[in-house]
Formats: C-alpha cells, sequence, structure tokens
C-alpha cells in the first residue's frame, strides 16, 4: 500500500517542480540566449536526448556549486539534450546531500592521489605550523578537487546508461501492454 502511494506522490512532485518552458523564459540569466535554448527540441523526449539531458544534469550537478540548471540550458544546446531532464537531474545536489557528496569526493581523490592518511598529532602540528588555511588547501583541497572531477565524468557515464535502460524498460513495458490490450480484444 505504501509503495503504490509513494508513486503517484513523486509522480505529483515532478510535474510540480519539472522546469518549463516559462520558467526558463523568464530567467534573467538566459534572456540574450532564450530563443536558442527554448527551441522545440531541445525539450523532447526521445530516447536519446533524455540520457543525454541525465548525463549533462549529473555532471553539472557535481562541478558547478551554484547555477547549475542555467548552465545545463546552454550546455544542452552543442549536446542536444533534453534541458528539463538536464535541469531536473541537478537536484541530486542539495543541502542535505552535499556533506555526504563532499567526503565521497574527498575518498574517491585520496584514493586516486594514494594518500595515507596522518595520524591526529602530526594534522595538528601541520595545522599550527603551516596554516589551518594552508593544511585545508593542500591535504583536503586536491583530493576533493580531483575526487569532485572523477565522480562528475563517473556519474555523467552512469547517468546516461541508467536513463537509456530506464527508457528502453520504459518503452518494452508500454509494448507488453499494449499487445495484451490487442490479445484482450481478439478474445
Amino acid at each position: 500500500m505504501a509503495e503504490r502511494g509513494l508513486g503517484p506522490r513523486f509522480r505529483a512532485w515532478v510535474r510540480r517542480n519539472w522546469p518549463t518552458r516559462e520558467s526558463f523564459e523568464s530567467n534573467r540569466w538566459l534572456k540574450p540566449i532564450a530563443h536558442r535554448v527554448l527551441h522545440s527540441s531541445l525539450w523532447r523526449m526521445t530516447r536519446r536526448s533524455i540520457p543525454r539531458g541525465v548525463a549533462l544534469g549529473m555532471f553539472t550537478g557535481i562541478i558547478i556549486p551554484m547555477g547549475q540548471i542555467p548552465a545545463c540550458a546552454v550546455l544542452a544546446l552543442p549536446l542536444r539534450a533534453n534541458v528539463p531532464a538536464a535541469a531536473l537531474t541537478t537536484f541530486f545536489t542539495n543541502p542535505f546531500t552535499t556533506p555526504f557528496l563532499l567526503i565521497l569526493y574527498y575518498k574517491v581523490g585520496a584514493w586516486t592521489l594514494q594518500f595515507t592518511s596522518k595520524a591526529a598529532p602530526e594534522v595538528k602540528t601541520a595545522m599550527v605550523d603551516n596554516g589551518w588555511l594552508h593544511w585545508l588547501a593542500a591535504d583536503i583541497g586536491l583530493p576533493t578537487a580531483i575526487g569532485m572531477a572523477e565522480c562528475a565524468v563517473i556519474g555523467g557515464v552512469l547517468g546516461y546508461f541508467v536513463a537509456a535502460l530506464g527508457w528502453r524498460l520504459w518503452i518494452a513495458g508500454k509494448w507488453r501492454r499494449r499487445s495484451k490490450e490487442r490479445a484482450g480484444r481478439l478474445d
């Protein structure tokens, strides 16, 4: 029963928060290029544009800290990605998920750089000797930036393939339902 009620509520939330052409048209940052961004091919839901939009949304959601939706709209032009899918996908980075994502970026970057964890006294000494800002930039910032870039690329690729698979499954389900309806009418 809970699953049954969750699906319609989620669809209603998506319909309420789905970016519209009018919301992009009224955005002051997009006014100079609104005629290009509002082209109908960027708003159609096709098997190629939706995965591109999801991949673009994942990438910009990770790489660009602020102004992700206008960036998606602009980058959708050369990539021929679905603008609403790209804009909606950027919402996975929000104030609730950002701390966990930053930890993930640091862990991935540290693993990539193969940093060894320092003991607490060494960290404390490094903070006092070189200053906490140097410690933050050198020991935390570099792995986080590298991890962020890696996660953006991996997230974009995974987002593309998951969206393409989801699209394929959705269409296969529609075909199955359609064939059952036809078989039911023939009986």
